[in-house]
């Protein structure tokens, strides 16, 4: 099923973690295991970041990752996650040719964690992430950007986009589109759906004509 409605999409992403957080109250025997990772993992990083700028972290999985990938690969030039998480985007493009592949990341622990995954996979000197926050993070020398984002945050990174990316460069959006950014290519189905879009700066971002040309997922 398609979701280019933010709350359908947001209804069946709180159906999914509402599964995962049962599964762990029963192994856990309390939810005392789902505060403690909030507030030793997650919410460090948001301490320093205005509540409406807050960004939630929900971990990419591998079909999203695959479909990320589909929409890059073969480009030229930097590639760059926001919101890098424990960093399994930044490495499997590093992995596919997309190179530099860097990650931005405020939470410090999630940072560690995608260290930790690079250095398993024998590219802790290939790969690069950065503690910052993404709204801090200049985006002039990036090609090719993937999100992960709340769509309250979407229009918000609209503007900082248009602003900031070179013509030319690639925007891939996951789980939620761009509110006004018309995408040249859709990969995937659901929460897996994942958006592609060409950045062309200033106000004609939001206008530009594309054609829409889905891909199977």
């Amino acid at each position: 099923m398609e979701h280019d409605d933010p709350g359908e999409a947001l209804a069946e992403l709180r159906e999914r973690r509402l599964g995962a957080l049962e599964l762990l109250q029963a192994a856990a025997g309390s939810g005392l295991a789902v505060y403690a990772v909030w507030a030793l993992l997650l919410q460090p990083g948001f301490r320093r970041v205005p509540l409406r700028l807050q960004v939630p972290y929900i971990g990419a999985n591998a079909r999203q990752v695959e479909h990320v990938l589909s929409l890059l690969r073969g480009r030229p030039g930097k590639m760059v996650d926001l919101g890098s998480g424990d960093g399994r985007i930044v490495l499997a493009a590093h992995q596919c040719g997309l190179r530099p592949a860097v990650g931005y990341e405020l939470n410090p622990w999630l940072v560690g964690l995608a260290r930790l995954h690079a250095w398993r996979a024998g590219y802790a000197r290939s790969v690069c992430y950065y503690r910052e926050d993404l709204w801090k993070v200049s985006l002039k020398d990036c090609y090719n950007v993937s999100v992960f984002l709340a769509p309250s945050v979407l229009p918000l990174l609209e503007d900082k986009l248009r602003a900031e990316l070179p013509s030319g460069a690639r925007v891939v959006s996951g789980r939620f589109p761009l509110p006004t950014w018309q995408p040249v290519a859709v990969v995937g189905e659901g929460l897996d759906r994942v958006w592609a879009y060409d950045a062309t700066p200033g106000p004609s971002s939001t206008t530009v004509p594309r054609t829409l040309v889905s891909q199977p997922g």
